[in-house]
């Protein structure tokens, strides 16, 4: 066995779970979907009549089969069956592969056929990120078997995934389609983030048109028929379909975290009474991302959380209670709710241009301004919704206050207590641009008391409509995340209009982005003070909360 693998047998090894089965039998076989087509389908059990209870899957991986059947083999020791279908399209599945519009019949014909199984006790379906998604397509149309669901890193609400304020995540669904498109793209990848206008570059650098990518480009606001109808409103009602309990595990710089907190949130009463959420400090791959933090409690190992799940689900045959837990950044803990917690107060931080600071009250007014050039827009680094750029996903070190002169920074004075943020941040800004449409940024850091900046959120937000000659008010709402400031330690907050390739670059002219074959330089100016009282906002714990 490659010792790439060695990681997921060595998961199972200190799971706590023994393996006690010492004989395994394995098989290959092809399912029929309702229109004829044969996906291929392996699958794992304890040498014997049975029956067992089963975890299912449905991928279109293949690459990652080698890390499937060692899951197979070792869930096969532990008194599992395991069961895995490549989609249609993929893995020696027949068919043409197209992304998710066939995953809820096929899925649908999979599960009544594992359903049909005499050796099948029960079933539990297992999935991450697309995986995940297969096992949402699917929760309308679950036999009676399928007792319980575990679906890390992805949500139903796709927009929310592919659009922060009308900006496209490049890193997200670009990288995903040129690495998913069903036909090799030797493209260089940024090149293709910049390309304009971007909605012809499947022409123009792909090799040939993939109408589903073009679709997600110019469809950006949430209310575009695109997202209304079709299958992102079927998997958008997915949640409420849902009858039976679901662990949602989720990663604070995971890039699906805010359309998983909107499916938690989406349950039905009868499955959400009994599902849990977890969120920990990881990213999409389960790696721990808070440099300058300690972190010896992250239990952040995809195997035992989900043994943990089936085994009470399945073996011990319980009824979960509904439960959140939240990892808490900078605290190395974690806290449990009954429910995704609300802020219990809100503090609040004035921006003052003049004094480049941050304080509890309002200074008095001062703008401050900056050139927003397109063509050089500000990198990504420490990042949420990143995937193929992975090394700079997470809270990370940050460069010096205003480090380029299209980044403006405003820092606090040393915190007087500390201060646990559960919830989601927002700055309100009172800006003017010489665009009619242009983008604001905002990132939020915690600076230590050794000077070292770390970024805890961030954000973007559309200025549209606008007029050069008159100021207006944008809001930049933060994804929730749990973090502990601690005493001493300051807040500072970037301002900018760009964060690159985590989103599309705002090319400062009116219209769809996608749309745009050129770009123009803006200035921008932000207000502070009285009649513009721009303002940081953070959702605080109350003191002496139980954890």
């Amino acid at each position: 066995m490659d010792e790439q693998w060695n990681p997921i047998v060595n998961s199972y090894q200190t799971s706590g779970v023994p393996a006690v089965y010492s004989q395994i039998e394995e098989k290959e076989t092809q399912v029929a979907c309702r229109d004829g087509a044969l996906l291929r389908v392996f699958w794992f059990r304890p040498a014997g009549a049975g029956p067992w209870p089963a975890i299912v899957q449905r991928s279109c991986y293949p690459m990652a089969h080698q890390a499937y059947l060692i899951h197979g083999r070792e869930l096969a020791k532990r008194g599992y069956a395991y069961i895995c279908q490549y989609c249609r399209g993929t893995g020696g599945s027949q068919g043409e592969w197209e992304p998710n519009v066939n995953e809820p019949d096929d899925g649908a014909d999979f599960i009544r056929w594992v359903d049909s199984l005499s050796w099948v006790e029960s079933i539990g379906y297992w999935g991450c990120s697309y995986l995940a998604s297969t096992g949402w397509a699917i929760t309308g149309e679950l036999p009676p078997k399928v007792k319980s669901m575990l679906l890390s890193h992805y949500g139903t609400e796709r927009f929310t995934s592919a659009y922060q304020s009308g900006l496209f995540r490049h890193d997200i669904l670009t990288a995903w389609a040129m690495g998913n498109a069903g036909r090799e793209i030797k493209a260089d990848y940024l090149e293709s983030c910049r390309y304009r206008p971007h909605v012809e570059v499947d022409t123009a650098l792909w090799g040939g048109p993939l109408p589903w990518y073009r679709d997600w480009v110019t469809n950006t606001h949430p209310n575009d028929p695109y997202w209304k109808e079709g299958f992102w409103k079927f998997m958008s009602d997915a949640p409420r379909k849902l009858t039976i309990p679901v662990c949602i595990v989720e990663g604070w710089y995971d890039h699906h975290l805010g359309s998983a907190l909107q499916s938690f949130q989406n349950l039905s009463p009868q499955a959400g009474a009994h599902s849990r959420l977890i969120v920990g400090c990881w990213n999409h791959g389960f790696q721990p991302c808070a440099q300058g933090k300690l972190q010896e409690h992250l239990e952040n190992d995809e195997a035992h959380q989900m043994l943990a799940w089936f085994g009470e689900t399945l073996l011990e045959k319980k009824l979960p209670q509904r439960r959140v837990d939240w990892y808490i950044i900078g605290g190395d803990c974690w806290q449990s709710f009954p429910d995704i917690p609300r802020p219990q107060r809100e503090k609040r931080f004035f921006l003052d241009a003049g004094q480049r600071t941050l304080s509890e009250k309002p200074g008095e007014k001062a703008q401050v301004s900056y050139v927003y050039d397109p063509e050089n827009p500000v990198p990504s680094h420490g990042a949420e919704s990143l995937f193929a750029t992975f090394q700079e996903v997470g809270s990370l070190e940050q460069p010096g206050p205003d480090w380029r002169p299209d980044v403006i920074s405003f820092l606090s004075a040393p915190l007087e207590e500390t201060l646990t943020l559960l919830g989601e941040a927002r700055v309100e800004l009172y800006v003017q641009s010489t665009a009619e449409e242009t983008a604001f940024t905002a990132k939020l850091m915690e600076v230590t008391p050794q000077g070292k900046a770390y970024n805890i959120r961030g954000s973007i937000a559309v200025l549209a409509g606008g007029r050069p000659s008159e100021a207006g008010k944008v809001t930049i709402s933060m994804w929730a995340v749990a973090f502990r400031l601690h005493k001493g330690s300051r807040l500072r907050l970037d301002i900018s209009s760009s964060d690159f390739p985590q989103y599309a670059v705002h090319p400062n002219l009116p219209g769809c982005w996608a749309q745009q074959p050129e770009t123009a330089v803006a200035e921008q100016s932000v207000f502070t003070g009285q009649g513009a009282p721009s303002v940081l906002i953070l959702p605080v714990e109350t003191r002496g909360q139980n954890s």
